[in-house]
């Protein structure tokens, strides 16, 4: 009998580790590009209705960071670094499916590094955080700097990130329809993983449901893209700006009713300390 307690780390979980990989590259990693790229698509309706739904994203407050990190950042470094660990052989596969000799395979694989890479690219140009070392670079493939995007300006600065050339606009439809294809293919491997689909005709069924899928949320992505890359951003920017000055009043409003009633409350206590 063979003595597992001798095996790598890796090779004494590979069951596990396979499957948390399969299930964080589906919830919450896939979902989250499902969420990411509709919301990007409502674009094509408008600056106001992009902006709407950055709105309510941003509305979370201090909350979003740490919905950013549990919820995306940490599970897909997880499945990125566990997916390059199985690509260079780290994580054993020990069992045997007629899937690793179809082209598919070498596909899942490559476009995982491809998604990877844009997204690695995609939050520096975009984010707060992770952009801001790279805030002036101004070099392919940033050549408009890092930490562009602005949430109170939603779509223009989202525009001017893709219409900073026509080869920046073809590396984010290269990027998204890689990510695409890994999530619409890693459903119906994952499938194989879980144990949910094992005949040939469960197979089958579920090639056809991952199929189409992928077609629909490709769409969807591809349409997000030509929608910021189409965009008026001085028409975008119009909207941000009334849309700012609304704000500005509201807050002004708000700043003028509290110090009534500061004033009121004031004079309250004042007649009452007056009073016989």
């Amino acid at each position: 009998m063979e003595d597992t307690s001798q095996r790598p780390f890796l090779a004494r979980h590979e069951f596990l580790i396979r499957r948390l990989h399969s299930l964080s590259g589906l919830v919450p990693v896939g979902a989250y590009l499902c969420v990411h790229l509709v919301t990007n698509a409502s674009v094509l309706n408008g600056a106001e209705s992009f902006q709407k739904l950055v709105d309510q994203i941003h509305s979370l407050g201090r909350a979003l960071p740490i919905v950013e990190w549990v919820f995306i950042f940490l599970p897909l470094m997880f499945h990125a670094v566990v997916g390059v660990m199985m690509i260079r052989g780290m994580v054993p596969n020990t069992g045997s499916y007629p899937y690793k000799n179809n082209i598919r395979y070498t596909l899942q694989r490559a476009t995982g590094m491809i998604a990877f890479a844009f997204i690695v690219w995609h939050v520096i140009q975009m984010h707060h955080l992770f952009g801001a070392p790279f805030k002036d670079v101004r070099v392919f493939p940033l050549p408009s700097g890092g930490a562009v995007f602005d949430p109170h300006a939603a779509t223009s600065s989202a525009a001017m990130a893709l219409q900073t050339s026509v080869a920046v606009f073809i590396l984010y439809l290269v990027g998204v329809l890689a990510c695409v294809y890994h999530l619409a293919n890693g459903l119906w491997t994952m499938g194989i993983t879980w144990g949910i689909w094992t005949t040939a005709a469960a197979q089958r069924r579920a090639n056809w449901l991952a199929l189409a899928f992928g077609i629909v949320l490709g769409v969807i992505g591809v349409s997000a893209g030509v929608g910021m890359f189409t965009t008026d951003i001085s028409e975008a920017r119009a909207f941000e700006q009334a849309q700012a000055q609304q704000r500005e009043e509201l807050e002004r409003r708000k700043q003028e009713n509290l110090e009534r009633e500061t004033a009121a409350a004031g004079d309250e206590r004042e007649t009452a300390s007056t009073a016989p």
